[in-house]
């Protein structure tokens, strides 16, 4: 999501200043799987292409995030498996989410297609930003859409990977 491979994060879990989270909000929705069409770049996806999400809603209220991509110079699949908690009520699209133990860092999702076929999320601070699709591309527009979108929000936008999503067996 991605959640996709946030860092171990002990800081923030809440939107940075001046995001507004999508509510109304359905997790049974946006539970599947999603591919990941861009990101801002950070170690723990560094180099990945490929790269999706899986969320699966749990008993206790909890998300599964199984989040997957493939490193091209190794030849292989990387997976961190971790879990995802509302952090307040479950209507609004803020979520923290941990891979790593007791460490959560925050997962908002701030643009989202009225038939849950993309989504932009951002972390804790406007450093940390996803485009998600449930298909392998997204329309130019849509895409121009959610970029300018972004930048409003002081996302430096210009730093945006694309993401290669080639592969047949993710």
């Amino acid at each position: 999501m991605c959640l996709a491979w946030l860092p171990v994060l002990n800081a923030c879990t809440s939107p940075p200043d001046g995001v507004t989270v999508v509510s109304p909000f359905d997790v049974k929705r946006y539970a599947g799987q999603w591919f990941e069409i861009a990101r801002l770049d950070h170690s723990f996806e560094r180099g990945l292409t490929d790269v999706n999400a899986t969320y699966r809603l749990q008993t206790d209220g909890s998300v599964a995030v199984i989040n997957r991509g493939f490193n091209p110079d190794k030849g292989e699949w990387k997976e961190v498996v971790g879990r995802a908690l509302f952090t307040g009520d479950s209507n609004t699209a803020s979520l923290k989410v941990s891979f790593f133990g007791p460490f959560f860092g925050g997962y908002h999702v701030i643009a989202l297609d009225p038939d849950y076929r993309w989504a932009m999320v951002i972390g804790p601070s406007t450093g940390y930003l996803w485009i998600l699709a449930r298909d392998k591309q997204l329309p130019p527009g849509v895409r121009e859409q959610l970029v300018a979108q972004a930048a409003r929000l002081g996302v430096n936008t210009r730093e945006l990977i694309w993401v290669e999503q080639r592969r047949g067996d993710s």
